[in-house]
């Protein structure tokens, strides 16, 4: 009987499956970076002599390498340690992977265009602007207005991860009225793919190194089962969306697919809590007069759900998930079981082990 390990949260769980009903294990294709090649790029792109803030858009396996890499570089040249900023939800996390002594503290954004700082982020899908960002994490969160002209500009009413996108046009747009610099990463769960420094307008561009990596021509399929593959990509239903649009095309008219994310932060977005609060109906998802933090997700959530059955291993209140209109399950044993009794004993599954990487065609 295979084992296939599927991140939960901060850690991993079993999916005990037998070879009969495993259809495929899919994830990104692609070799890393080596230790040198990143260190070497890293270097000649990013100026350590003068005083450097990193501020860290997204804790990952892969930008605590890069920050790594970044601090062994001063260290070889005895330069000054650069100053390290991030969200209060993550501080306690990037802290705990610095060298000791390591100067950190809660990122304000009080200053986007302050000349020393350099923001931090792993690209990954995203189902509004094909693909996550610097520039769409800033403009998420500090362009209110830019993020209702997104939203107007998306492509139909179904995510669009991996393909270019307007909305992603708007977000460069936001990002070019700062004098910022970005470090934007491609990674695998072996490692740093690819990376770019420079204005995050043009650091975008290696999303491209991200969708060779990540397209996966499987066809249609009755039953998906979907890892985001790290804990920072499923700390929030929100965030963890994003590996459910990834492989939404691979799923048949009538079957299900289930995601595994934790969720310990809650949904995170404020669309999915007034939704299942009663304060913001699907009928008002189309053209709203005012963007609400996550509405695209409540909009592809209540869309692909009029094809197929989503299903969700969470920690969130059972209430929350019903009200969003997906089966609550308790585990990935248990994901099986209802796959297995609704659809046959003989049905064959398609596992997802990274979903925030992985885009299903």
């Amino acid at each position: 009987m295979p084992e296939i390990w599927l991140n939960y949260g901060e850690s991993d769980v079993v999916l005990d499956i037998r070879a009969e009903n495993l259809e495929q294990n899919v994830g990104p294709a692609g070799g890393s970076m080596e230790d040198a090649d990143l260190s070497e790029r890293l270097a000649s792109s990013l100026d350590m002599s003068r005083p450097v803030e990193l501020a860290v858009l997204h804790n990952t396996r892969s930008t605590r390498k890069v920050i790594s890499a970044l601090y062994a570089i001063c260290e070889q040249k005895s330069l000054q340690f650069p100053r390290i900023t991030a969200d209060r939800g993550i501080l306690g996390a990037v802290r705990s992977g610095l060298p000791e002594g390591s100067a950190i503290s809660e990122f304000d954004g009080a200053d986007l265009s302050a000349p020393n700082l350099v923001f931090v982020g792993e690209i990954e899908l995203d189902g509004l602007f094909g693909f996550e960002t610097v520039s769409t994490r800033l403009m998420r969160r500090f362009g209110g207005e830019n993020m209702l002209a997104a939203y107007a500009k998306r492509k139909g009413n179904l995510p669009a991860p991996g393909q270019p996108t307007e909305s992603i046009r708007e977000a460069k747009r936001f990002a070019d009225g700062f004098e910022i610099t970005g470090i934007e990463i491609v990674a695998n769960p072996g490692g740093v793919v690819d990376v770019s420094v420079g204005h995050p307008s043009q650091t975008m561009g290696i999303s491209r190194s991200l969708e060779h990596a990540a397209v996966r021509d499987v066809g249609r399929h009755k039953a998906v089962i979907a890892s985001t593959g790290k804990g920072a990509s499923n700390d929030t239903l929100g965030r963890s969306l994003s590996s459910l649009w990834g492989c939404h095309c691979g799923v048949r008219p009538g079957g299900m697919a289930v995601l595994l994310a934790e969720c310990g932060g809650g949904l995170g977005h404020a669309a999915l809590m007034q939704f299942v609060e009663g304060r913001l109906g699907a009928d008002r998802l189309q053209s709203p007069p005012r963007y609400v933090d996550g509405m695209e997700g409540l909009l592809y959530l209540t869309e692909v759900q009029k094809s197929f059955q989503v299903g969700i291993v969470s920690t969130l209140p059972e209430l929350y998930v019903k009200k969003l209109n997906m089966v609550p399950l308790g585990g990935a044993g248990s994901a099986l079981e209802h796959i297995l009794k609704a659809h046959g004993p003989r049905q064959k599954v398609v596992v997802v082990p990274d979903g925030a990487r992985t885009l299903l065609r």
